[in-house]
């Protein structure tokens, strides 16, 4: 119980650092998205979370505001901002995430929150119990490269995350979302 106060604070320690030193950068993506496509700067979706509670997830937008409500994977290219190519690549557009985890909404890593629209991935979630825990801004799923696109391999990655869940394997997670290097150490820890 102690153990678990404490990783709360550290985790929201952390959160706050994070929010402080990319907020110059989340204002250059700001200036950015508003000369590219206007208002707004955030996209707001709601996700579905832990217990399968219904959240609102906040992230930088890097698609035009004409874009369909789908998942990222199922847009196609000509709605992605030019500026959205660099927000995400240097992962930008993650970090007003950590507004949620200090909400309690999602934890730095889990499972990523699907949308109540992929009744097929919410549906091996359930199978797999998958919404036990809560999901992360960044999970094992992303890092070795599984995408919602597969909702049963999605489903299976994820529960092979929970299975195996340690805090050594959250820091290779968090590193691999930065760095390709951890991703070794997580194919010879994990069997995907």
């Amino acid at each position: 119980m102690l153990l678990k106060k404490l990783i709360k604070i550290l985790r929201n320690i952390i959160c706050l650092i994070g929010m402080l030193i990319v907020l110059p950068f989340l204002f250059l993506a700001a200036l950015a998205i508003i000369i590219e496509d206007g208002l707004p700067i955030f996209f707001i979706q709601q996700r579905i979370g832990k217990d399968r509670r219904v959240f609102k997830i906040f992230k930088i937008r890097t698609l035009k505001t004409s874009t369909p409500h789908r998942g990222t994977h199922e847009v196609d290219k000509k709605y992605q901002l030019i500026s959205g190519n660099w927000i995400r690549r240097v992962k930008l557009d993650e970090f007003p995430q950590l507004i949620n985890v200090l909400k309690g909404d999602i934890n730095l890593i889990g499972p990523r929150p699907g949308l109540p629209s992929q009744t097929e991935l919410i549906k091996e979630r359930i199978e797999n119990k998958i919404f036990k825990i809560k999901p992360g801004i960044t999970g094992l799923a992303q890092v070795m490269g599984y995408d919602m696109s597969d909702p049963a391999k999605l489903a299976e990655v994820d529960k092979t995350y929970i299975d195996s869940k340690s805090l050594q394997l959250d820091f290779l997670i968090l590193s691999a979302t930065f760095f390709k290097f951890p991703r070794i150490y997580l194919k010879k820890l994990i069997k995907l």
